[in-house]
């Protein structure tokens, strides 16, 4: 079995689980739904991690950032390079990454509403973060960033995966053990397989997000936000699963909130490697 073989059968019995168990699709859809989320402040101070990828850029850079969402990354980066083109197809996260652009006044950075296969964005720096996990072709996807970037290109991940670090809470909610998404241990080689050498930084910071509700204050609320953290509202006897194990899901604060236990860190890895533009393979 190839590398990518390898890595589309991990993503085929992920799909497949999310099917059986009659899941949302991971699509365009469910990104457009979640998508004011994904909106943050492009003015606001550089994390450790996000400052490590603009230093990457330089200030006459065109970058592409692909599947950018609705710009968390790439508007920061719009503020450091000459021009920023938002490869992405999800409808909503398009109109966000338009309205958060024209809010901080940024003018050099543009929208093309396109998957990244179809798309023709090229430029200097070209980086996709949080994406390959969903990307069925990525071996196409990846020499389609190197063929598209003159100088460097970058792909920034997490291990585990963030689709993942529920898995925990995931087997207790629906009684199963979740499917991985794949991660760096089949992406590399599939890289590899392709011709791609890059090499791997390990990022200073661990995974945050804003968390857009109130953490629990009593067992009611704590099991309702576990499921809804699983997608297990409807799932037969969840909550009961769930109910029987919140001694060990939450730190509860004395007379204040219950914190999640199930959410493990995750390391930021950044994959990134020198290009020659559109070499011939």
């Amino acid at each position: 079995m190839t590398a990518l073989e390898r890595y589309q059968a991990l993503f085929d019995a992920r799909r497949d689980q999310r099917d059986a168990l009659a899941l949302d699709e991971l699509n365009a859809d469910r990104w457009s739904k979640h998508a004011p989320s994904y909106r943050f402040d492009p003015h606001r101070e550089l994390d450790a991690n996000l400052a490590q990828i603009a230093a990457l850029v330089r200030p006459d850079d065109h970058v592409v950032d692909v599947g950018g969402g609705a710009g968390r990354v790439g508007l920061p980066l719009a503020l450091r390079c000459r021009a920023l083109t938002n490869a992405e197809p999800a409808p909503g996260m398009g109109d966000q990454f338009l309205a958060s652009a024209a809010e901080a006044g940024i003018t050099n950075a543009t929208l093309e509403r396109a998957p990244w296969l179809e798309a023709g964005a090229e430029g200097d720096f070209v980086i996709s973060v949080d994406v390959v996990y969903f990307v069925r072709e990525i071996d196409e996807f990846v020499l389609k960033l190197d063929r598209a970037a003159a100088r460097r290109a970058a792909i920034w991940i997490w291990n585990p995966t963030p689709p993942a670090r529920n898995a925990w809470l995931f087997e207790i909610a629906h009684g199963v053990e979740l499917v991985r998404s794949p991660d760096h241990r089949e992406l590399l080689p599939v890289m590899w397989e392709a011709g791609l050498l890059p090499e791997v930084r390990l990022l200073p910071e661990p995974f945050t997000w804003p968390e857009r509700t109130a953490y629990p204050t009593n067992e009611e609320e704590a099991v309702a936000f576990a499921l809804d953290d699983v997608e297990a509202a409807d799932v037969p006897d969840a909550g009961a699963r769930v109910a029987a194990r919140l001694d060990e899901l939450y730190a509860r604060e004395p007379g204040g909130e219950w914190r999640p236990n199930w959410r493990p860190p995750l390391q930021g890895l950044l994959i990134t490697w020198e290009t020659g533009g559109a070499r011939t393979r």
